[in-house]
């Protein structure tokens, strides 16, 4: 992978290569950025661009006494030109013998304690597929079903073992790992290994949230912060890249606001009604239609989770664009004539507050749905509390 290949964040880009250029590379940095952000991405094209930096050739005495390095004078390749070095096939395929890896696994039926590497063929794959993929994304891809990942005491020995190793090819040996929010008090245990690292050992950490990682690990990196990608970047991608047409690349960017995978998986569902199914709902809300709203639910429920929170962030999108016409103008909106008619008729029937209270209870849904809630369950609890936010004109808690 290379730089060009991950959205936006010129600037980071640019930081880590004149880090590189100019010897000034920390021996632990972290890289921190929102879900669809592309910080992993953008750690892995800086991984496969360190390993693929020429070694310092060897110096040794020349026939009249003086000292002169033997080999190729290269000192620094630039991160575009990284595809014509000898290492870069085997870093791009993630096959580099001195690029290491470490993610949240799950225990295999037929083998004891779970590290990394016992499914490095499936990461590799999950790469290709979901560079902008989440921890979701991830184990549902090695079928955890109900299991819960994690970054276990023995991965962390595993990792101490590999890194004590001298480097094979390459000039540094690199240590990436995702998620280290999965990763326990055992962490404690690579704290040495971070603070006095082998010779020409770079450590990679990449992370979602900052305030999860264990305070002795969080003092020990350099932080580098991935922004999300502008409205501007994600449509441009969606067009170039997902093939998507300038419609719906400008309507799904508008909708995820800096989210590459959330608008990856909208585009997928892009002949989705939603807004008819949102229509119905409200309908049989307003109206107390109690049999209409259980079938409604019983239909949501089957969706599956990814669905539904796409459900729930598509509406909250509408009553976010219905507020700023309200506040502004219908011009100041990202919108289709129907889409702008739906929001509209939204500011007919809610208030400012009214749909901010709906915006909080949409957010609380979709996080309960992250974490595996009972949707039907879930769905006429949220069916309720529209109900009295709307239908009564007033916000009370269920």
């Amino acid at each position: 992978m290379l730089f060009k290949d991950v959205i936006g964040n010129n600037a980071v880009k640019q930081h880590l290569t004149e880090m590189v250029q100019q010897n000034r590379l920390s021996h632990a940095l972290l890289f921190i950025g929102k879900e669809g952000s592309g910080a992993l991405p953008l750690a892995l094209a800086f991984a496969q661009f360190v390993i693929c930096q020429p070694t310092t050739a060897p110096v040794v005495e020349d026939l009249f006494g003086g000292m002169s390095a033997m080999g190729n004078s290269v000192s620094f390749i630039h991160p575009n030109d990284i595809e014509t070095t000898e290492g870069y096939t085997k870093a791009n395929q993630l096959m580099h013998p001195d690029l290491h890896f470490s993610f949240p696994v799950i225990s295999k039926k037929d083998k004891g304690k779970p590290v990394s590497a016992d499914y490095i063929n499936e990461w590799r794959e999950f790469l290709k597929q979901y560079p902008y993929g989440n921890v979701y994304d991830w184990l549902q891809s090695i079928n955890v079903e109900n299991k819960q990942g994690n970054i276990s005491a023995e991965e962390c020995l595993d990792i101490i073992k590999k890194l004590n190793l001298k480097s094979f090819e390459s000039e540094y040996k690199v240590f990436l790992m995702w998620m280290p929010e999965y990763l326990g008090k055992e962490g404690n245990k690579l704290l040495k290994l971070i603070e006095e690292p082998p010779a020409n050992t770079l450590f990679i950490f990449v992370a979602e949230s900052e305030e999860q990682i264990l305070p002795t690990i969080l003092s020990r990196c350099q932080l580098i912060k991935v922004a999300a990608p502008t409205n501007e970047e994600i449509e441009e991608a969606l067009k170039n890249r997902a093939n998507a047409t300038p419609e719906i690349a400008k309507q799904l960017a508008a909708i995820t606001e800096g989210n590459y995978r959330e608008a990856l998986n909208l585009l997928q569902h892009a002949d989705e009604d939603w807004q008819a199914l949102l229509k119905d709902w409200l309908k049989y809300i307003m109206r107390g239609m109690l049999p209409e709203q259980i079938k409604w639910i019983e239909e949501v429920s089957k969706l599956g989770r990814e669905k539904q929170k796409q459900l729930l962030r598509y509406f909250n999108h509408i009553i976010e664009q219905a507020i700023r016409i309200r506040v502004l103008s219908a011009d100041n909106v990202v919108l289709s004539d129907s889409e702008k008619d739906f929001a509209q008729r939204l500011n007919k029937i809610a208030t400012v507050s009214q749909m901010q209270a709906m915006i909080e209870e949409l957010d609380k849904a979709s996080y309960y749905i992250e974490r595996n809630a009972n949707s039907k369950m879930l769905f006429q609890a949220l069916t309720i509390k529209l109900y009295h936010i709307i239908q009564h004109k007033m916000i009370v808690e269920i």
